[in-house]
């Protein structure tokens, strides 16, 4: 007898329920990452065409904006600044993973000091950045006082053109290392303990356990850790802005800053060369995030 045509349709959902049930629970973040991350990418890219300044009819002027930058002596500045922050940034991944290692005892009292190491992730980088700007006061900051001991008193750190970058990547830091730290402290909870007590019956100890057993089983905590930690670099935004707003003379700008500066400030109001700086800070982000997803398709293959 032959099947109706409400038999024929939930037959053919029965068959294909298993495949579009994954994509149907996807497809409602898919739109929402289209709507508010994509299409808004692809309109600054757009706008980096332009000359507009945010209220009159935008003028098109090609790759003018681009072919500025190459010879933006400001531009060249804050480039070589988000590189700085970008290596920089990358010691709190060993440093985190050094106090992770340090707090991972059974002692009596390690929680409260574990909460100690947990505060700087917990307060805001503005905050941050102002107890920092404190620290590095050639007058009353304890850096100064430092400094003194090795016959370097009255240096004003935050306004040495040669030092301020490396002065707010110090400071910004000190909460990326406490991230660090909770993320390699989760991926200590679960290794395998039969795995500690087969090399230490093997002869494993210190710098051998560590490289060749523990480290191994890190290695989700630790891509996570970098992955975190480059794209935070390359985002660095309110610690130069609360501590120098940019100076001595630019000497402290980032990428996000002087994009900020040129689109959105008194210098400027060039939305189009703003968004053509933003444009090049996402290409240099997009590098790593293909190599992130690259991973990720590696990993979703072997686990297939």
């Amino acid at each position: 007898m032959p099947a109706t045509g409400a038999q024929g349709h939930d037959g053919w959902w029965q068959r294909h329920q298993r495949a579009l049930a994954p994509w149907l629970f996807l497809a409602p973040a898919a739109a929402m990452f289209l709507l508010y991350v994509v299409l808004p990418i692809g309109q600054s890219m757009r706008l980096s065409l332009y000359d507009w300044d945010g209220l009159g009819t935008p003028v098109w002027v090609g790759l003018a904006n681009y072919v500025e930058l190459a010879s933006d002596p400001d531009f060249h500045v804050a480039l070589k600044n988000s590189l700085i922050w970008l290596l920089g940034f990358l010691l709190a991944v060993p440093m985190g993973l050094g106090l992770a290692l340090l707090l991972n005892q059974t002692v009596f009292g390690i929680r409260a000091i574990k909460s100690l190491f947990f505060f700087p992730f917990v307060i805001s980088q503005v905050v941050i950045g102002l107890v920092f700007t404190w620290f590095y006061n050639p007058a009353l900051g304890l850096v100064d006082k430092l400094f003194g001991l090795f016959g370097q008193a009255d240096l004003a750190v935050l306004a040495d053109e040669d030092l301020v970058t490396y002065a707010i990547v110090a400071a910004g830091l000190y909460p990326q290392i406490a991230y660090c730290m909770i993320l390699y402290l989760t991926g200590l909870n679960s290794i395998r303990p039969d795995l500690i007590e087969a090399a230490r019956l093997e002869g494993a100890k210190g710098w051998q356990m560590l490289w060749h057993v523990v480290l191994p089983q890190l290695r989700p905590a630790s891509f996570i850790a970098v992955v975190v930690t480059v794209v935070g670099s390359l985002r660095s935004f309110d610690m130069v802005a609360v501590m120098t707003a940019g100076g001595p003379y630019g000497s402290s700008r980032v990428l996000a800053y002087y994009m900020y500066e040129k689109a959105l400030s008194e210098y400027g109001y060039r939305m189009g060369y703003g968004t053509a700086i933003a444009t090049v800070l996402f290409a240099i982000m997009l590098v790593y995030i293909l190599f992130v997803l690259w991973r990720i398709y590696r990993q979703e293959r072997e686990l297939g």
